[in-house]
């Protein structure tokens, strides 16, 4: 007898034990954001300045040699610049302070070739600055690019380059204000003019720039910039400049170089990028860059060339879409302005934007769901309608499947889902349906991927009254912030 009243107290000990454990917020699973890459996610969109010398001698990459008076725009314009971004509900701007052709938009005191050997406004001007204080006073965050390839450097490819190097990022670092983002090409080495060299130099991509050492100067200088390169730390190229990530991506990421050895920026397995890692490493999100234009530089035969509202629509879904977020380049011209051509094509996207997603269709509805955890409403259903980030829906440890069912307060047509995972505790969906009710029965509209920051299911117009969203094997309980349905053009 006292056996089984021992076995009965130590049933209803873990009984008790379970039940009060699904009445307090879920445990993290796997990578998780740190608080500058949830600020990232919140940006979505932000553009790419091309600009430099590549500008006026209508190349893509400089070879390093260029005269530095060759650089003069006739009517630099940071404002207008900044300006258009923020207008076209873009977050922010990363300049390419120095590309491949070592050319500074910032008087550097470490080489002569920048704009302070320029033509424009008799070598006193300084691009980076006006555009830094053109982001201040229009609300956008600043970013930076600076090439680790230098092909007007004499000291490129010897040790004393990396010296040179981190001086310059300093600079850029501790004159300029706050930075956002801080932003790593993956080209290195090659041919180059090398302070007159003329030769070709390669480095070792994987040792060269002894990058965790730069990167805690970054750190320390901007603790709250983000690091962008294909192997982080913070957020990852997308493995292509085409505009898109795949439906299937996830945050986390595991790097490998292109044969399974040590990565380096300029050295992975690209296609990686696209889809992230499943339980890999480290948070470290996709971002996709991706240019206006055939180019990355303004070349006045592509005036007629600029990107299509298709084409920007469908970037948009793929890469915002799936959870990245979207580095749009709007290359300046010779003026020194965003040419008028783009800003027809920008004035389209947002138009579209705004009338696309200006109604959400699940407001007045109501929501249940399979599951609340541990039926408690701090994780009830209706959080995910509540237009508050800091609550979501949540299910018990153990499930790995649960639903939510919609009624709307009338019956609409809608082809959209947008749907967030609490990322905070990280990234947990593999999978999800979207079923919609006819005529008493239930019809599946679309079959996803992974959710993350954010997911938008996009089908074919619909009209019903009732719609449910199954996630399906999730790697721990699923745990949703928001869900909203729409309309889209």
């Amino acid at each position: 007898m006292k056996l089984f009243r021992f076995s009965l107290f130590i049933f209803l000990f873990f009984v008790v034990a379970i039940s009060n454990a699904q009445k307090t917020a879920p445990k993290p699973y796997g990578a998780l954001p740190s608080e500058r890459q949830l600020k990232w996610h919140e940006m979505e969109r932000y553009c790419f300045l091309h600009f430099t010398v590549n500008t006026f001698t209508d190349r893509e990459w400089g070879l390093g040699g260029e005269k530095e008076s060759v650089f003069n725009p006739t009517d630099f314009n940071a404002d207008q610049i900044v300006s258009t971004i923020a207008k076209h509900g873009f977050k922010g701007a990363i300049l390419t302070c120095k590309h491949h052709d070592g050319f500074c938009l910032w008087p550097s005191k470490y080489t002569e070739h920048s704009v302070k050997n320029s033509t424009w406004k008799n070598g006193k001007g300084d691009v980076v600055r006006e555009i830094s204080e053109a982001c201040k006073k229009y609300g956008i965050k600043f970013g930076v690019y600076l090439s680790p390839w230098d092909r007007n450097s004499a000291l490129y490819g010897k040790p004393e380059y990396i010296t040179y190097y981190r001086n310059q990022l300093k600079e850029l670092l501790t004159n300029y204000g706050n930075i956002s983002e801080v932003w790593l090409d993956g080209a290195n080495g090659g041919d180059g003019y090398y302070g007159g060299a003329n030769e070709k130099r390669e480095i070792d991509r994987k040792t060269y720039y002894d990058w965790d050492n730069t990167f805690s100067i970054i750190r320390k200088l901007q603790p709250n910039a983000c690091i962008f390169s294909d192997i982080g730390p913070d957020t990852r190229w997308c493995g292509n400049e085409s505009g898109f990530v795949k439906d299937s991506c996830w945050a986390a990421y595991t790097a490998h170089g292109p044969n399974g050895d040590k990565p380096g920026i300029g050295y992975t397995q690209s296609d990686e990028g696209e889809t992230g890692t499943l339980n890999g490493q480290a948070w470290i999100p996709a971002e996709v860059d991706v240019s206006i234009r055939p180019g990355w530089f303004y070349h006045q035969s592509e005036d007629t060339k600029v990107r299509s509202l298709e084409s920007l629509k469908e970037i948009y879904f793929k890469s915002v879409g799936n959870g990245a977020c979207w580095n749009l380049n709007l290359p300046p011209d010779r003026t020194g302005q965003i040419n008028a051509n783009d800003i027809k094509a920008l004035d389209e996207l947002q138009d579209y934007l705004t009338k696309s997603f200006s109604k959400n269709l699940l407001q007045g509805a109501k929501v249940s769901a399979s599951e609340t955890r541990g039926n408690n409403k701090q994780f009830a259903a209706f959080n995910v309608l509540d237009n508050n980030k800091k609550t979501y829906w949540a299910v018990n440890d153990a499930t790995r499947t649960a639903s939510l069912t919609f009624t709307l307060p009338k019956e609409s047509t809608f082809n959209c889902f947008e749907i967030k995972e609490y990322i905070k505790l990280g990234q947990r969906i593999q999978s999800f349906t979207i079923e919609v009710e006819k005529n008493g029965k239930w019809e599946q509209v679309f079959k996803g991927s992974t959710v993350g920051s954010k997911k938008l299911a996009k089908f074919d117009n619909v009209s019903a009254r009732r719609v449910t969203v199954t996630f399906l094997n999730s790697l721990a309980c699923p745990v949703i912030e928001s869900v909203k349905l729409f309309k889209v053009l």
